[in-house]
């Protein structure tokens, strides 16, 4: 009995994807839970497993085509249902061969001195492995795979990359000569935006037009946090793995005004305002090609330390392109550390569904005034651009104070 496969919803607000690589032809076996597709949304790669055992009759959808989520992309026939997969159509067959040029990874054609044995390679890496491969000039033709299937994994990639030259391009595929890429910009040319940069510009302008920003800034002292976070950072990384920065601090103080101020927590629905039960603090990461927002789940009810080490482990995981759709989903309120690159003050756009966004600048000594007397002291401004249709001045000021009261009032009395 044949099966529809759709294109599924990776994530909430995710509305379409674009199959980004078949990992199994027509006429190839399947296991049930077996990915046999890799689908590629604004929010993250995916392989899609299976739900039957059997073999692929015909795909519905090209790579690199991008369709809404519910839409047929493949017919998968049943093992033991007792029907045999009909002959291959000119036109599915057409659609199963593959392409005379390799796919495409962000926009540009692959550049091949062998197709079938770089076909072969390119079907066992996703297209953000394939971009990494020509970051660190790797052909990816010689690497050995240790993931599924023996396909080649992001840490396969840099394995080789260390190993030296053996690994390094003679032969390895690469952007033609002066082709601009979002990663590495060639003045004078145009980069071809990829789905992800697509989709990220689409959302960007609707929460423009759609929600009415307005924005407010506070100034904070986090002299004692400071020295609390100096006390605690070798201590922390010994015991987790992960540096001690501020973001933690930052994000259970945001929980903690979401929980003063839950009008903050809400969305605009055409119904009316949705106050948000739970509390889930998306952290805005900027990589060399993407901007994703992976959520730490009930941030409310995690200690400092547990947020550090959830916020740790998403961090590495969107660095090496691991995170899964559970990671981007759920989403209620985004925290942006725009202070890691040195910016002091910023008007960040909110995060589409949500009702605002808030954002840590860098720690900055400064002369103030304390007790009518001048001190130097680690100064930090917390900015939040606001869904004017949810949220009025009075509310957001005040989840502004209840954030600065709480980072003021952690020191190195505190316990982590």
């Amino acid at each position: 009995m044949p099966t529809t496969i759709t294109m599924p919803q990776l994530g909430e607000t995710v509305t379409e994807g674009t199959v980004a690589q078949w990992l199994k032809r027509v006429g190839e076996s399947v296991e049930k839970y077996e990915p046999f597709v890799e689908v590629s949304t604004d929010k993250v790669n995916a392989e899609v497993p299976s739900p039957v055992s059997g073999v692929i009759r015909e795909v519905l959808v090209k790579e690199g085509e991008t369709v809404a989520t519910g839409t047929p992309i493949a017919i998968i026939d049943d093992v033991g249902s007792g029907s045999a997969p009909s002959p291959q159509t000119p036109a599915a067959a057409t659609k199963a061969e593959a392409p005379s040029v390799p796919p495409r990874s962000n926009g540009q054609p692959v550049v091949a001195t062998s197709s079938a044995p770089l076909d072969e390679a390119l079907r066992k890496a996703s297209p953000a492995v394939r971009r990494l491969a020509r970051e660190h000039n790797v052909d990816i033709r010689g690497v050995k795979g240790t993931g599924n299937a023996g396909r080649v994994t992001a840490q396969d990639v840099t394995t080789a990359a260390a190993s030296g030259p053996a690994a390094a391009v003679g032969h390895a595929p690469a952007v033609p000569s002066g082709t601009s890429t979002y990663a590495e910009p060639v003045p004078g040319t145009t980069i071809q935006l990829n789905q992800a940069r697509r989709i990220i510009a689409q959302r960007m302008v609707e929460s423009k037009q759609t929600a009415p920003h307005a924005w407010s800034t506070v100034e904070i002292d986090v002299t004692e946090l400071w020295k609390w976070r100096e006390r605690e950072k070798g201590r922390f990384e010994r015991e987790t793995g992960y540096k001690l920065t501020l973001l933690p601090f930052f994000i259970r103080a945001v929980a903690q005004g979401l929980q003063a101020f839950p009008l903050v927590n809400a969305r605009f629905t055409p119904e009316g305002i949705h106050v948000l039960k739970e509390i889930n603090i998306g952290v805005a990461i900027g990589l060399p090609t993407n901007l994703i927002v992976p959520v730490i789940k009930n941030a409310d009810r995690l200690t400092i330390k547990a947020l550090g080490v959830a916020a740790g482990e998403l961090i590495d995981k969107a660095r090496r392109n691991k995170l899964g759709v559970d990671d981007l989903a759920g989403g209620t309120f985004t925290v942006n550390n725009n202070g890691a690159n040195g910016s002091i003050l910023s008007a960040p756009i909110i995060n589409g569904g949500q009702a605002a966004i808030v954002t840590m600048e860098a720690v900055v000594k400064r002369p103030v005034v304390r007790d009518d007397a001048i001190a130097i002291r680690q100064m930090m401004n917390a900015c939040l651009s606001l869904d004017h249709r949810v949220l009025d001045g009075y509310t957001a000021s005040g989840f502004l104070a209840e954030l600065k009261r709480r980072l003021e009032s952690m020191g190195p009395d505190g316990a982590i």
